[in-house]
């Protein structure tokens, strides 16, 4: 068994927020007549796309909010709505700002809090984060972001760089998150690795296969489970 880490650096979307959910219940406050599903779904599957155009040079950096909004101008027409107007489209940009935390994230955070920093280590850009943060009462003791080391995930940089920025050993940071790829790019870098289930993560329609996989270090059915398991 390796050391305990020193830092818990934190995806954030799907992992800490119900980034699904969130945008469901926005859709049905501020547009009844579209599926709220679908159009969650639709956003998010542009999500990578959008960032690979920065990863392979076609665009320069461009932050989250900037690459959200391109999806979202995209897809408007195709449910119906691309009659919003631009303060309109700026709100509904932003409900990535709003995100609500899974009914365990801040309970968690609170108790991982006593005994580890915890970061967070997301693509989202600083602002996002620290709205988020604010709104729900997310604990974070840092905010970095793909922003800080101009990189998006799985690039090298954004997991040697929470590792440099506290000055410490790669494997003295445990990256916690609900996604395999990112979990196995972090262990490549020798950083401690910690999954995360969200089965719902994608909603009721599209359940996730959340079954232990090999490599990581603990494998916990939420943020308080993880807590528990790291004697917190």
């Amino acid at each position: 068994m390796r050391q305990s880490p020193k830092i818990l650096a934190f995806d954030i979307f799907g992992t800490v927020v119900d980034w699904h959910g969130s945008i469901v219940r926005e859709m049905q406050a501020l547009y009844p007549q579209v599926d709220g599903n679908a159009f969650a779904l639709a956003w998010r599957a542009g999500y990578q796309p959008a960032m690979q155009r920065v990863r392979s040079g076609e665009l320069g950096w461009v932050r989250i909010d900037d690459l959200n909004r391109m999806i979202l101008d995209a897809m408007l027409p195709t449910f119906g709505l691309a009659h919003l107007s631009e303060a309109e489209r700026q709100h509904l940009n932003r409900v990535w700002h709003r995100l609500d935390a899974w009914p365990d994230s801040v309970a968690g955070l609170l108790r991982l809090k006593t005994r580890y920093t915890l970061c967070t280590l997301s693509n989202g850009n600083i602002g996002l984060l620290t709205n988020m943060a604010k709104r729900v009462g997310l604990p974070w003791d840092c905010i970095l972001s793909a922003e800080v080391f101009r990189a998006y995930k799985p690039d090298p940089a954004t997991y040697l760089g929470v590792a440099k920025v506290f000055d410490v050993a790669p494997e003295q940071v445990m990256l916690c998150a609900a996604h395999h790829d990112d979990l196995a790019a972090a262990r490549a870098c020798g950083l401690q690795t910690a999954y995360i289930e969200r089965p719902l993560e994608f909603g009721a329609t599209q359940v996730k296969d959340v079954s232990p996989q090999a490599g990581n270090d603990f494998h916990a059915r939420d943020v308080l489970q993880l807590a528990e398991l790291l004697g917190c």
